[in-house]
């Protein structure tokens, strides 16, 4: 199966600009259309190795993101987002194309996959057992996650896990990792050689960059993995690592706040949770040095915690 990297530059900028690229990344298949240069690099840069799509299949997305016309083509351009005659998001500042492009790809997610279970949580695997990290902004969920990817967990996802409704398994959706402000030196410190999109400043969550997905990770995004644990995590400056249990009454519940459609999902939604409660065990985990983060989840898999 070709993959994004068989295209040139060149050829990836002309076919983003006159019919869009179909591009698969896990379950999903987005069309993507932009004549704006970030958009090309950034796709380029982190998506190499994702599989492309003929022009004719099926695609489950479609994002458009063009320069906003009129003056601001040319005074602080600015990029708009459109999907299907939809336009959700303010428009931004033109370097935060890719940026914007990334955030689109996981509200189209969020808002219309609706087979999955969709938790606002990273989640890595390690011998076919997957740990999920729920966590609101600003707990260090991301760069946990970056941390254990470099040091041989799977990428199943960095901002949505999916549980599937049929059997409570989690659908991989490997895609780069976002990381925010002082996050980014630290795992660029910490994983020497990973891949890095160019930082970009002054967006609304800070300054953003994003972590290319180990190819191995993207390679097996058809593999599922059974919950194995939930792991709450929350970065606290000079704490020593602490891996305390959660009540499975009361993880339920943050399970359920985290959920963007478990509402919607009615009946199927809370038998989705349900069914993690009996399937993992459910921890608060706080820390401060990656290092012991990364002994903690080594001992998780091995069975000592």
């Amino acid at each position: 199966m070709l993959t994004l990297s068989s295209l040139s530059p060149r050829e990836l900028r002309r076919r983003l600009a006159q019919g869009g690229v179909r591009l698969q990344t896990g379950a999903f298949v987005a069309c993507v259309t932009s004549p704006i240069g970030h958009v090309a690099d950034g796709l380029a840069l982190l998506y190499g190795d994702y599989p492309l799509r003929g022009d004719d299949d099926f695609a489950d997305f479609y994002l458009n993101l063009a320069p906003v016309s009129g003056l601001r083509r040319w005074v602080r351009p600015q990029v708009q987002f459109d999907h299907d005659g939809l336009r959700p998001f303010q428009p931004l500042p033109l370097a935060q194309a890719f940026s914007m492009f990334e955030w689109a790809l996981n509200w189209c997610v969020s808002g219309r996959a609706h087979r999955y279970l969709i938790i606002h949580a990273a989640v890595v695997e390690k011998n076919g057992r997957a740990a999920i990290l729920p966590a609101p902004p600003g707990s260090g969920k991301s760069t946990l996650c970056a941390a254990l990817v470099s040091r041989g967990w799977r990428l199943l996802s960095d901002e949505l896990t999916l549980i599937r409704l049929d059997d409570g398994l989690v659908q991989p959706s490997p895609r780069p990792v976002s990381l925010k402000n002082g996050s980014i030196d630290l795992i660029r410190q910490y994983a020497p050689g990973t891949v890095f999109s160019p930082p970009v400043a002054d967006t609304a969550k800070g300054t953003i960059a994003h972590m290319r997905a180990p190819a191995d990770s993207v390679r097996r995004a058809g593999e599922t993995a059974r919950p194995a644990w939930i792991v709450f995590p929350q970065y606290v400056a000079g704490a020593a690592p602490s891996l305390v249990p959660v009540a499975r009454t009361r993880a339920f519940l943050r399970v359920a706040e985290n959920a963007f459609n478990y509402s919607l999902l009615g009946a199927d939604g809370f038998k989705a949770v349900a069914g993690l409660m009996e399937t993992a065990t459910t921890f608060d985990f706080s820390y401060s040095a990656l290092d012991d983060a990364i002994a903690v989840f080594a001992q998780l898999a091995d069975g000592a915690a």
